[in-house]
């Protein structure tokens, strides 16, 4: 008996010695010997002394991916100049690459990348109702995983599922402040939707909504003229474009921070939509 029970705790023995030897294992795969930490803070001082566009600032992150492969950021870090600088295919595996290992902070921000700058509207598609079920209603670069979803559904011409979800982004601003309208690019792009099925009625309420929060919002102005011509309104469409027009002129547009890099959906410019507005309408 007692023989019997020296030789299970010798057994108990070498099993919690190989948990340990695994956890250990655990631990050292992600932590840096203090050499390597050394290199890495000279390596990312270098990072943040370089050109954001320039490839001594790509090979400073590659030699800091040598020391710490897993760093979700630094795969970030990586492609999100490149995306800005329109070269998306060479972006995309270190986006990936962030997602894979940091999956939680990364995979909405790539359904963003793939809406508005590699215009891959499916594949945002896939990553946002992903990212929606496995972390509830959340946001990304200021608005909605819903606003994002209709954005992409909208560049598909799928205006019915488009106009679905900004309204359901509408409804969960509205119920989340008492006082809030929804965020006026949830109901620009939910004009342009009906302003897309023809049904200038909607369209119209949903731009003039937009317009109670961003007075001079030429986009929404200029859609808005479109849709008042269609009914017939054409003195009235005709001072909205001129209105459209000046408020251009002054910078007043689609104001998302990313917007220097890409243009938005529908957005407007002057030479092909403005001046051909009022060409057309005779100004």
């Amino acid at each position: 008996m007692k023989t019997r029970l020296l030789f299970f705790n010798w057994i108990l023995a070498i099993g919690l010695l190989f948990v340990s030897i695994l956890a250990q294992g655990q631990v050292n795969k992600f932590s840096l010997s203090l050499s390597d930490s050394l290199k890495l803070r000279v390596f990312v001082d270098s990072i943040n002394q370089s050109d954001l566009f320039s490839v001594r600032r790509q090979l400073y992150i590659d030699s800091a991916l040598m020391i710490k492969p897993w760093s979700a950021f630094w795969w970030q870090q990586k492609s999100m100049p490149l995306d800005k600088q329109k070269k998306y295919e060479l972006a995309r595996p270190y986006l990936d690459s962030a997602v894979k290992y940091n999956r939680s902070k990364y995979l909405d921000y790539r359904g963003f990348v793939n809406c508005i700058f590699r215009k891959n509207y499916s594949d945002a598609i896939s990553d946002f109702k992903a990212a929606q079920k496995e972390y509830g209603y959340r946001h990304v670069m200021d608005h909605s995983y819903d606003f994002w979803l209709g954005l992409s559904y909208l560049q598909l011409n799928k205006f019915d599922s488009s106009i679905k979800c900004f309204n359901s982004a509408i409804k969960t601003e509205q119920e989340s402040r008492s006082d809030s309208l929804g965020h006026f690019m949830n109901w620009f792009y939910l004009g342009i939707a009906w302003y897309e099925k023809d049904n200038n009625t909607m369209a119209i309420y949903c731009f003039d909504k937009s317009l109670e929060q961003y007075k001079c919002f030429s986009d929404a102005k200029y859609y808005k003229a479109y849709c008042l011509t269609r009914i017939n309104k054409k003195t009235e469409a005709k001072a909205l474009i001129i209105e459209a027009d000046t408020d251009f002129k002054k910078g007043y547009t689609i104001n998302e921070d990313n917007v220097i890099y890409e243009s938005y959906p529908y957005q407007i410019n002057q030479r092909f939509y403005l001046d051909n507005a009022l060409k057309w309408m005779g100004k």
